[in-house]
């Protein structure tokens, strides 16, 4: 379908083209939407970059030959970025009436984390993830079995003390009640002292007969940053499409001149001048 308007029609154009022009305030924010797409979808991929290194450095630690843990002069300087899931082993004496149930759900079911502090030859404590125990053995009666005496040694991952709770559930110290790891609570609850900052978690060859499950220290990191880049990436060319469907679509517009003779049946009413003619638009 096409449009035919007169030479006489120009007059009314620019105020057509302008009613259906966007507002400034509408084409400022699209611009800046984009910028900000654009901006989202590089950090996402900076951010897997980081990532990829992280989960690298990680498995090192992990399948490296066990080290001492950290000495007390450097317990100030252990963090997660330098420290946390080093394969470590410690020696000491297990103090079993200390010990701390922290509510835990795993790939085994759910059921409670065994912390007991581990009394070493300097007078230091640490405190030791023994592993899982189910809800019924709970009671250090059910499990006395497990709990050997004497000098141990226990080789497992650093970890970093998990201060306050839980998701949406904070620890009850004086109702011993314990959703998360925290060392310096746990500590202060179970009246300890000269206690690492960190806890271990005791791998699977560290384990007795009789004893809580361990080796069950779950590593693993999502990874989902190349989709997150894509789709900001995605989003920012479709706002492009549009701006350019917005302001260069009538780039591409074919407009067309067919001239009539001046003696026209028309021309009495179209002629503006000694020879006027008509502009057919394509819409």
């Amino acid at each position: 379908m096409s449009e035919v308007r007169t030479v006489t029609d120009r007059d009314d154009a620019p105020r057509g083209k302008a009613a259906r022009a966007p507002s400034l305030w509408l084409t400022v924010l699209s611009l800046i939407a984009f910028v900000v797409l654009i901006a989202l979808g590089i950090w996402q991929i900076e951010r897997r970059a980081w990532k990829l290194a992280l989960i690298d450095r990680v498995e090192q630690r992990v399948h490296a030959a066990p080290q001492p843990i950290p000495a007390p002069v450097s317990w100030p300087a252990v963090s997660a970025a330098n420290d946390e899931y080093r394969h470590v082993n410690v020696t000491g004496r297990f103090l079993h009436d200390r010990e701390t149930l922290v509510q835990a759900v795993t790939e085994e079911g759910p059921g409670y984390w065994v912390l007991t502090p581990l009394q070493r030859s300097d007078g230091t404590q640490v405190l030791i993830n023994r592993g899982l125990v189910p809800s019924e053995r709970r009671d250090a009666s059910a499990r006395r079995d497990g709990n050997p005496d004497g000098r141990v040694e226990i080789t497992g991952l650093l970890r970093i003390t998990e201060p306050k709770g839980g998701f949406l559930r904070n620890n009850v110290p004086q109702h011993n009640r314990w959703y998360s790891r925290d060392v310096a609570a746990i500590a202060a609850a179970r009246g300890l002292h000269d206690v690492a900052p960190f806890f271990v978690d005791a791998d699977a060859g560290s384990q007795s007969a009789g004893g809580p499950i361990g080796g069950l220290t779950v590593v693993r990191f999502p990874n989902n940053h190349l989709i997150y880049a894509l789709t900001w990436f995605a989003l920012a060319l479709m706002l492009a499409g549009r701006l350019f469907v917005t302001f260069g679509g009538g780039l591409f517009r074919r407009t067309r001149f067919v001239h009539e003779p001046a003696g026209g049946p028309d021309a009495a009413a179209r002629r503006t001048g000694s020879d006027a003619g008509t502009i057919v638009e394509q819409a």
